[in-house]
């Protein structure tokens, strides 16, 4: 059939096959069907297009499945010009066209296979049609939305059965329980984070575009080695400062009964006041710091200059007040507006130099890193989301417990590599000791006083990082101290271990998928069905905000300010009082 045509004593293993294959000639050849006679026994049909003489006829061969074509009359006549909505384009058709494409690749969107189709066949379909052909094949591949929230109780329950000390837990709302939140948190996750990794938690969502829509929010931190490693996450029907409150409580429940003693914590978000408030009420004695990625990319979609946002950066690095200083300067000088934009968000939020907190080095969160494994599945229905989510977890935990297992150093790699490098620079330098903790370290530029009972050097680099600087492992080795001693835990290969050594667990396949409407089982026995919250995504493409004229006339205009007589209608380079006040003098 790679050609499309049919001749007499053709035989098909049954009468679906033959429906297929006629269907597929059909659309191939571009001319419309019209269906006299079909049922499990005979097939009657003939060109649509009137005074073609073509048609076809086919019966079931006796006491076997097989059907056979009995009779092939005439030729095409018609032109064959059946290219724009064919009928036998229908969606199932498209479904079966697209299902291999859509296992490989859930983000195929329709207008890919409006393409695909058209070079394949030469038709053209509507777009709504591909679009309900792909929301019909995720359905049929991976269950439909509403199956995945009346799965999710029994999920929770083979997550916490599976890996023991997990918190997995769903939260609906209303009579008719109507999903509202789900929290999750893998025992490996926490035991790690609390044990190995360091004590800064980044926290984001991510919209996801099912049929429910939601909010995926994660909390995540780094390991020894500075790897993404995500401690909880959750969906929530609507992100809002209430469910980041939520949030925070259920990730604070799960570290306090996995510690006695709470971790002195630094938080990284976007800034959101929701979730200011949230980490500042949950999590009180912590510090709050603004995810330096975030501010970057707001300045520049804010005011489209480059410039700008390398000296933030420069700003927000800088390990002295008078460094960070110049580069506000500079920054100031480039746009005096942004620099007032950049007011809001005070330096103790961002820069290194005044932030009270430790961050080890990290500016900006991971949630992005964490993002992207859900990517492609944000389509999904829920349970597939979080599914993926478990894999990924799995598969990390395991390939990292492996990879450490050939490090040999006493520091993670990239710990290991700024240290070596700070031996290296300490060579060179001439120390000079005061007492038994403190040193005077010279070098070819500059002096530098190092503490080593308070783990600080007055070029602020091993309070920054964590990792002794240059300046305090020369202090260190004139007196005979093992510098690898005086570096934080969590940068250790044991600190490493130690994040990975517990495993995530695999989940049973038993629980995947069933039929829509069956109750998941639960050992208790009032256990009900969760349903899908009420909001849902408004079929086919999203409506692009267009700017109304009338509002484009009555919108208030800007109004501009001269800095320099501090009036209004006029900028400084265009003032005319400089010059008004030259004449006068004159």
């Amino acid at each position: 059939m790679e050609d499309h045509t049919f001749v007499v004593g053709q035989e098909f293993p049954d009468v679906k096959a033959f429906r297929n294959a006629i269907k597929e000639a059909a659309i191939a050849q571009h001319f419309e069907l019209r269906i006299i006679k079909s049922d499990l026994i005979r097939y009657f049909a003939k060109c649509a297009s009137e005074g073609c003489p073509w048609r076809i006829r086919a019966v079931k061969l006796p006491n076997v499945s097989t059907f056979t074509v009995r009779s092939l009359e005439g030729t095409h006549t018609c032109g064959r010009n059946a290219q724009n909505c064919h009928h036998q384009a229908s969606v199932d058709w498209i479904v079966s066209f697209i299902e291999e494409r859509l296992r490989n690749n859930t983000n195929y969107k329709p207008k890919d296979i409006l393409h695909d189709i058209h070079q394949q066949y030469g038709i053209t379909i509507p777009y709504k049609q591909a679009w309900r052909a792909k929301e019909r094949g995720l359905a049929a591949i991976y269950g439909s939305s509403e199956e995945g929230y009346c799965l999710l109780p029994s999920y929770c329950e083979q997550i916490k059965r599976t890996n023991p000390g997990s918190v997995a837990q769903v939260f609906t709302t209303g009579a008719d329980n109507r999903f509202q939140r789900l929290f999750i948190s893998f025992f490996g996750s926490i035991y790690g984070f609390l044990n190995g990794c360091l004590p800064i938690v980044g926290l984001g969502g991510i919209q996801l575009k099912s049929k429910y829509l939601g909010t995926l929010l994660s909390a995540t931190s780094f390991d020894a080695d500075g790897g993404l490693f995500p401690l909880a996450f959750g969906v929530v029907d609507m992100e809002n400062d209430e469910s980041w409150m939520w949030f925070l409580s259920e990730l604070q429940k799960a570290l306090e009964m996995n510690t006695e003693n709470m971790p002195q914590l630094t938080f990284l978000c976007d800034g959101q006041k929701g979730i200011v408030d949230a980490v500042k009420r949950k999590f009180p004695s912590s510090s709050h710091a603004v995810c330096l990625r975030h501010l970057s990319e707001s300045i520049g979609k804010e005011f489209k200059n480059s410039r700008l946002v390398h000296l933030l950066c420069k700003a927000a690095y800088a390990t002295t007040t008078i460094h960070f200083k110049e580069k506000m300067l500079e920054i100031s000088e480039v746009s005096s507006a942004a620099a007032k934009w950049l007011q809001q968000f005070p330096p103790s939020r961002w820069a290194l130099v005044y932030f009270e907190g430790t961050r080890y080095g990290h500016l900006s969160s991971n949630i992005d890193e964490f993002n992207k494994w859900i990517l492609e599945a944000r389509e999904l229905p829920v349970i597939q989301v979080i599914e993926r989510i478990h894999s990924k977890l799995m598969a990390e935990f395991q390939d990292r417990q492996m990879k450490s297992n050939s490090w040999f150093s006493v520091l993670a790699p990239s710990a290991e590599k700024r240290m070596i490098e700070a031996i290296n620079h300490a060579s060179a330098y001439q120390v000079l000791r005061s007492d038994e903790v403190e040193f005077e370290v010279l070098s070819s530029e500059r002096s530098d006083i190092v503490n080593i009972g308070t783990h600080s050097c007055s070029c602020r680099g091993w309070q920054l990082y964590g990792i002794p600087c240059s300046h305090a492992v020369a202090a260190l080795i004139s007196c005979r101290k093992d510098v690898y001693a005086f570096t934080e835990k969590c940068f250790t290969v044991a600190g490493y271990h130690e994040a990975y050594a517990e495993t995530i667990n695999p989940i049973p396949e038993k629980i995947g998928w069933r039929k829509l409407g069956e109750a998941p089982p639960m050992d208790d026995d009032d256990a009900q069905v969760v349903r899908p919250p009420k909001f849902r995504r408004p079929p086919g493409r999203p409506e692009k905000k267009r700017i109304c004229v009338e509002e484009e006339l009555n919108r208030q205009k800007h109004t501009v300010h001269c800095s320099r007589c501090n009036q209004t209608g006029h900028y400084k380079t265009t003032c005319k009082a400089e010059t008004m006040k030259s004449i006068e003098q004159f």
